[in-house]
């Protein structure tokens, strides 16, 4: 049985807070409460973007195109499969795909949250007011995406570039987001809450050793996603080695 692989930090403790945190978030705002800080947030960011800012925002907010990235992953993932010979660099792609699809579309269609601008709704901030506002799909994708890019990249990316590609895009889009009024203050959040949770679960998947069926095992196609390094031979590693000293005698 594969097992699954180690995320940092360890235990399942983040998961279980993530998920405390998005259901309290959700039923609070069910409640009533938190509400006026959206409202808040609305109109303070309405009275404070000037044209400089609203079009750097707009252009931030690109970063978010769930559409782009999912097609842009599933490229890059069948170029990897057909030259390595595996169906599993598709494994995460497809599996992102259903992830965010079956867990974003119930949470907006049950929350039916309308966007902060929907003016001709006397209450918008409200859950019902007719809308999929709620979480913000922005955030989770970028989140999840993102982290599948790095899964695809992570042969030729340095640890310090994967976290960049983590991390920059869904902070960004944490600002853009409500300062477009695209989102709720809460939207985001709640989104930032789903998507690390969806993301963390993602990272657990062991992708190289999950049984794919006799099938693909015989037609060898269910290689490791990501190509191991060979050993040198023992020919090699003496060519490699260094030098040895050798003493002279006079």
């Amino acid at each position: 049985m594969a097992r699954l692989r180690p995320v940092r930090p360890a235990g399942w403790w983040p998961e279980a807070l993530l998920a405390a945190a998005f259901a309290a978030l959700t039923l609070g705002l069910a409640g009533g409460a938190l509400l006026g800080w959206d409202l808040g947030m609305r109109s303070f960011v309405d009275e404070h973007r000037p044209t400089v800012l609203y079009w750097l925002a707009r252009a931030g907010n690109l970063l978010g195109q769930g559409g782009y990235l999912t097609e842009i992953c599933l490229v890059l993932a069948v170029l990897l499969a057909w030259r390595r010979h595996s169906v599993r660099p598709v494994l995460p792609v497809l599996v992102a795909l259903a992830l965010t699809f079956c867990t974003l579309t119930p949470l907006k269609h049950w929350t039916d949250r309308a966007a902060p601008h929907a003016w001709q709704l006397a209450h918008p901030e409200h859950f019902g007011s007719g809308g999929v506002s709620y979480p913000s799909g922005h955030i989770v994708n970028a989140i999840v995406w993102y982290g599948v890019l790095v899964l695809l990249l992570s042969r030729w990316l340095p640890p310090v570039w994967r976290q960049v590609i983590r991390v920059v895009p869904p902070a960004v889009l944490c600002v853009t987001t409500v300062y477009l009024g695209y989102h709720w203050l809460t939207d985001t959040v709640a989104g930032l809450f789903f998507g690390l949770l969806l993301d963390r679960i993602m990272r657990r998947m062991p992708w190289d050793d999950l049984p794919l069926g006799g099938l693909l095992r015989r037609s060898d196609w269910d290689r490791p996603a990501v190509e191991a390094r060979r050993a040198p031979s023992a020919r090699q590693a003496e060519s490699q080695a260094p030098p040895r000293m050798t003493r002279t005698t006079s």
